[in-house]
């Protein structure tokens, strides 16, 4: 039985060594309790009422119609949560960005086995009732096997050979009794659930709730059936995805997420271009992701820092700063706006960021980290360049903040008090200025204040 290739490295997942499933009942209760599932999961049950939009259709197609796009939007779900419980994600959070596309054709394909499984054992049915009825029973005993193929294999025509849904079964061993006991179980209780909530509401909510818990129970047979797979990785041949595991697992889990290894390794694939003197080729690769990700601290940073080795690239490093730096300060990265903006500078003395309140807050950042020069380069022009900008007056308070504290310039704070006295009387700015250089005031000035 083939398996679908992860494209990660298997030598470098740590080993595992899973607690039976049946150990594990409360992951898969409460996977569908997780903020991103539960969000998701609610949409889709309201979005049942869909049916009063499309009012020139009558109520019954209408609802059928949008039950339709509810149980597929539901199974794909389920089927992308077997799938990466096979490879040992459990948490919604750590789901990769991108996925593989297989996976969002298997509801149909599974549709389409269950409709030739079906057939065969009607034409059973028609040669010999009890050969029948044993092809029915069948059937159903190999059901989550025939799942754990097509999720292996996203293959129609292999998870129709049912030669391959026995090895499935082989694989896990006498706990696939119990998982299907337990599978049983939960679809039962889909019923039991529904029954002890229907007598308490009443009206247009019930199609919601219905669905709601339709979709809950199904999800955790799929998390259930997921970590079946997990738990028998090794016999399955399943390549684990970084940071496989729950908590608890008994060896040491990777804590990335998916997406933080991938950076690593595209930052690992970078270096390796510099280090060859390929810098063209490495600035392309850190263009690329970049252009998809521009919020992504990680993939800016990497090509700032290619396009500061690279020759020629001046005018694009210094474009693609006055969208770095905003995004490092907003991230918290103030240190490596700070070095972004120097190494403008080093290329380009007239460099100025084009944004005011970014400016404003590189300059913060600079004076912060005890560094008065850069905030007043930072600052520089800063009344010409953003004239009538709210934020002038709180960069002439900083100014005669650095001028004061920072370099002792006292005359130049004043006159830079002067300044905001004349253009902003009545900023807040100039009321923090001129409470910051009290002491220097002349004394009639300082008795007023007073």
């Amino acid at each position: 039985m083939a398996t679908r290739p992860t494209g990660i490295d298997p030598s470098a997942q740590p080993a595992k060594r899973p607690a039976p499933f049946w150990q594990r009942l409360n992951t898969f209760f409460t996977f569908p309790l997780q903020s991103k599932p539960l969000m998701y999961s609610l949409l889709l049950a309201l979005s049942s009422m869909l049916f009063k939009v499309i009012f020139f259709l009558p109520d019954a197609l209408g609802i059928l119609i949008v039950e339709i796009g509810i149980l597929l939007a539901a199974s794909r779900y389920g089927f992308k949560v077997t799938a990466l419980g096979s490879r040992g994600i459990y948490k919604a959070e750590d789901y990769p960005s991108e996925l593989d596309p297989d996976w969002k054709n298997l509801p149909w394909k599974l549709f389409a086995i269950l409709i030739v499984q079906a057939i065969a054992v009607g034409w059973l049915q028609n040669l010999s009732p009890t050969l029948g009825t044993l092809a029915w029973l069948a059937m159903c005993f190999l059901l989550p096997a025939t799942q754990i193929v097509l999720v292996q294999t996203c293959s129609f025509t292999e998870t129709l050979n049912p030669a391959n849904a026995w090895n499935a079964v082989r694989t896990i061993g006498w706990p696939y009794l119990l998982l299907c006991l337990f599978l049983f179980l939960l679809s039962q209780g889909t019923f039991i659930a529904l029954g002890m909530l229907l007598p308490l509401f009443k009206g247009w909510i019930l199609l919601p709730i219905v669905n709601w818990v339709l979709i809950y129970f199904s999800w955790v047979m799929a998390s259930l059936l997921g970590y079946a797979m997990y738990q028998n990785h090794e016999a399955f041949g399943i390549d684990l995805l970084p940071g496989a595991g729950l908590d608890d697992d008994e060896t040491p889990v990777d804590r990335r997420t998916p997406r933080q290894i991938e950076q690593d390794a595209i930052d690992a694939q970078v270096a390796e271009l510099v280090t060859a003197g390929n810098v063209t080729a490495a600035v392309a690769m850190a263009y690329e992701e970049q252009r998809t990700r521009g919020e992504e601290v990680p993939a800016q940073r990497r090509y700032h820092r290619v396009l500061a080795l690279a020759e020629g690239k001046t005018a694009t490093l210094l474009d693609h700063a006055q969208r770095y730096i905003p995004l490092m300060l907003r991230s918290g990265q103030s240190s490596d706006a700070i070095k972004a903006f120097q190494t403008c500078r080093s290329k380009d003395a007239e460099f100025v960021l084009q944004d005011a309140t970014a400016t404003l807050n590189l300059a913060k950042a600079a004076w912060n980290a005890g560094d008065a020069s850069l905030a007043l380069a930072v600052l520089q022009g800063f009344d010409r360049r953003f004239k009538d900008h709210d934020s002038v007056p709180a960069a002439y308070e900083l100014v005669a903040r650095v001028l004061l504290q920072g370099l002792h310039r006292t005359d130049m704070a004043l006159r830079v008090l002067a300044t905001l006295e004349s253009r902003h009387p009545d900023a807040e700015a100039t009321r923090e200025t001129r409470w910051l250089l009290r002491n220097h005031l002349p004394q009639g000035v300082r008795g007023v204040e007073g």
